[in-house]
């Protein structure tokens, strides 16, 4: 089974692949969050034969769903309705500092971003998702 992770920001959303065994995650693309976000998507599912997708769920330190919540749960609904693949949400706490490689020394403000190699993680933020899902799910 090949899941999907996908890390949704408003501009850009990073995607990251499973292993066919559903056990390891690896970041796959990042592509432009835009009108075509849904359709893109679909085609990677079907090229990439995606068995179910592991969506990024994003909560403040205190639990709460961050102002990019209410998004990314019509973006849920939207893949839903167009694919036929379960879609799950799992915690996406921390997972673009992670990606960038300092654990959160350098500051925890994951807005903050420097232009240059590590602008873009979004692949790795979403491949630490979807290992996070993998482990918990393969775990049980």
């Amino acid at each position: 089974m090949r899941y999907l992770g996908i890390d949704y920001g408003s501009k850009r959303v990073g995607l990251s692949l499973s292993d066919e065994e559903g056990k390891l995650a690896f970041p796959y693309k990042i592509i432009q969050n835009n009108l075509e976000l849904v359709d893109t998507i679909h085609n990677i599912c079907g090229k990439e034969e995606i068995s179910a997708i592991v969506l990024g769920e994003s909560h403040d330190l205190s639990g709460k769903p961050n102002k990019i919540m209410g998004s990314i749960e019509e973006f849920k609904r939207n893949l839903e309705g167009e694919l036929d693949l379960p879609v799950f949400f799992e915690k996406e706490f921390m997972t673009t500092i992670f990606a960038r490689g300092n654990d959160g020394k350098k500051g925890n403000d994951a807005r903050k971003i420097k232009k240059g190699k590590d602008e873009k993680k979004d692949d790795s933020a979403s491949a630490l998702i979807l290992q996070r899902y993998l482990d918990r799910k393969n775990n049980k």
